[in-house]
């Protein structure tokens, strides 16, 4: 069996709600809102989740895009995880951009398009 899942995500951020929401849907995670957990227990800053989701299983730490690609895959989600992924520069470069601007125009469509 394999250990739990843990997503340190920002909780105040409509897009990143949204998200967790949208994996809790086929995953099994816990998932703490960085503003209001212990992070010294994961090793974890403030500024670090400021900028980027985290994911925990066991002995692994994904941050930014490999988290959300990590998240794909054990969703079932695989061509997307897989392309996410395989973009390397590029998906890491527009997952910071997308965590940069979590007030944008841009970003509350995302979160628009991810409600129930």
């Amino acid at each position: 069996m394999l250990p739990p899942v843990t997503v340190i995500y920002d909780g105040t951020c409509l897009l990143c709600t949204r998200s967790v929401d949208w994996v809790k849907k086929e995953v099994a995670v816990v998932a703490l809102d960085f503003h209001t957990t212990d992070l010294s227990k994961f090793g974890l800053t403030k500024q670090q989740c400021e900028k980027s989701v985290y994911v925990l299983q066991g002995e692994s730490k994904y941050a930014g895009a490999d988290a959300v690609s990590y998240l794909l895959k054990l969703r079932g989600n695989k061509v997307l995880a897989l392309l996410l992924k395989s973009s390397g520069p590029l998906g890491r470069g527009a997952y910071r951009w997308v965590a940069s601007h979590r007030s944008s125009p841009l970003v509350r469509v995302l979160s628009w398009l991810l409600r129930d």
